[in-house]
């Protein structure tokens, strides 16, 4: 099969890039080069600023319900083409085609939490806030902003957490794909364009980190949205707020969940099997780590090890496939070092996944389900993320010593207890650091109607995506005061120092 070559967009034109280098797209499933992507150029990347730059007054001035006509229209277009995405994004990405299909999905979900903003984006009023004056509030749109996707939700993260919500509060963005799965983000922006999306509102590029770099101070981008590791995310928080942008960066994970002794024991072991193995571990609320009262301990490990086992491995888009392949050849290694690591320092290995071939798919990205037992604290398999199919078990003697467990994690995305006990469960929600909590919920993550909530080093900014955060991240408050002055008034010479801002007479 030949590798096509990509392209980038400006103003809604996509073109050949003049770059010198070009990443190349794989099929994990095979271990094929499908495509190659574009690091474009800092001319093209400044091109797509400066495209930006122009549309939003335009954007900006249109009425909030014009904007959501154009997510009306796309939400029916991803609709129609629904099954094309997935199969794109389980080919490029190595979703299976269930996780493929979901991830597709949370792009329809963002759009009809768009479509809501004429009601989100109201801001209030109160007349005769002070003797004779009365205050208004506007939510207004802030300017241009970049997206920096990662790759293990091409759909989701850039078309859901990203795009809608931008776009219908009345800015623009410069998205920056992921340069290893660009393809599902293309072929998005592509039916966007076709639900009548004006040229210059959103424009994509693939890059290298340098070229992104020189845009965290750039004067015609006002913010910046991120999901990545910390490591980078941190960088980037530090810099674009010391340059005054408003930043929003999603960051890493290591989500535990509490298993009590009364948890009916395999019903809770499917969910956690289906936590920590979806997307092959590749995804912020994974759940990498539980913690397992040690009465049950034994008994639960076993289970675990049995329905990991019989879980089918194979390429993404069969629709047998339960566990799908990595993304590449450098992750796939990554992942089965992390598990090196966790022999060395002692972790019981119940389930190696290293040396996984599938047959007819012997060179893809593949692991399979990988169990350690017996992690301990300090441990580093047991407290940082591996993003892979590798669960750590720890194990507890009571609620108290497993809660502060999982509290010494520095971070705290998500986290899940199971139990019968409505006792734990409500100490647990109250106490647990996890910014997403499931009370007998294996991946705890909302509808798109509540915020993406990360705590400790899970997150580095203020608002969070989606909800009402999300609409607040992308518009700036303007406050109104106004004073009509009356015929008998217009004759007073005496003004107050405090005029119309203290709500008392002095």
């Amino acid at each position: 099969m030949p590798v096509r070559r990509l392209q980038y967009c400006v103003d809604n034109v996509w073109k050949d890039s003049r770059a010198r280098k070009h990443a190349a797209v794989m099929n994990p499933s095979t271990g094929e080069q499908i495509a190659e992507a574009p690091v474009c150029t800092q001319e093209e990347v400044e091109a797509a600023v400066a495209s930006c730059r122009a549309a939003f007054p335009e954007w900006a001035s249109k009425p909030v319900a014009v904007r959501t006509q154009v997510l009306f229209k796309y939400r029916e277009l991803v609709n129609a083409h629904f099954e094309e995405l997935s199969v794109l994004l389980a080919t490029e990405m190595g979703k299976n085609l269930e996780e493929a299909r979901g991830d597709v999905f949370k792009v329809i979900e963002a759009c009809e939490l768009g479509v809501g903003a004429p009601l989100e984006l109201q801001g209030h009023s109160l007349m005769e806030a002070t003797r004779g004056h009365d205050i208004t509030l506007y939510r207004e749109p802030v300017g241009v902003f970049l997206g920096i996707a990662p790759y293990n939700f091409p759909a989701m993260i850039p078309f859901g957490w990203f795009i809608p919500s931008c776009i219908v509060s009345g800015n623009c963005m410069v998205l920056k794909a992921a340069t290893m799965v660009p393809q599902t983000g293309m072929r998005l922006l592509a039916l966007l364009i076709e639900a009548g999306l004006p040229k210059g509102v959103v424009n994509l590029v693939t890059c290298s980190r340098e070229e992104l770099t020189r845009l965290l101070e750039h004067k015609d981008i006002d913010g910046i949205t991120f999901v990545g590791s910390e490591s980078v995310g941190k960088k980037i928080y530090l810099a674009a707020a010391a340059a005054g942008k408003r930043v929003q960066c999603l960051v890493e994970a290591k989500n535990h969940a509490l298993i009590l002794e009364d948890a009916p024991l395999e019903w809770t072991a499917r969910r956690v099997i289906n936590s920590a193995f979806g997307c092959a571990g590749q995804r912020c609320m994974a759940l990498p780590a539980v913690v397992v009262q040690e009465s049950v301990a034994d008994e639960f490990v076993a289970i675990l090890k049995k329905l990991a086992q019989d879980l089918v491995v194979g390429s993404a888009y069969d629709p047998a496939t339960q566990l799908g392949p990595v993304v590449s050849a450098a992750q796939k290694t990554f992942v089965e070092e992390w598990i090196d690591k966790g022999v060395k320092q002692g972790a019981t290995l119940v389930l190696d996944g290293r040396g996984c071939r599938p047959a007819g798919f012997e060179k893809g990205f593949f692991v399979g389900p990988t169990i350690f037992d017996h992690v301990k604290p300090g441990m580093s398999v047991g407290d940082e993320e591996i993003f892979g199919p590798v669960l750590c078990v720890k194990r507890c003697k009571d609620f108290e010593e497993g809660l502060s467990l999982m509290n010494a994690n520095p971070f705290a995305n998500g986290s899940s207890i199971f139990t019968t006990s409505g006792h734990y469960a409500r100490e647990f929600v109250r106490r647990t650091d996890g910014g997403m909590v499931g009370v007998n919920v294996g991946i705890p993550v909302p509808l798109a109607f509540f915020p993406f909530s990360g705590h400790k080093r899970s997150f580095y900014g203020d608002l969070y995506v989606l909800g009402r955060d999300g609409m607040r991240f992308y518009t700036q408050i303007k406050t109104v005061t106004t004073k009509w002055v009356s015929p008998a008034e217009s004759h007073e010479a005496k003004v107050s120092t405090w005029e119309g801002t203290i709500n008392r007479d002095l």
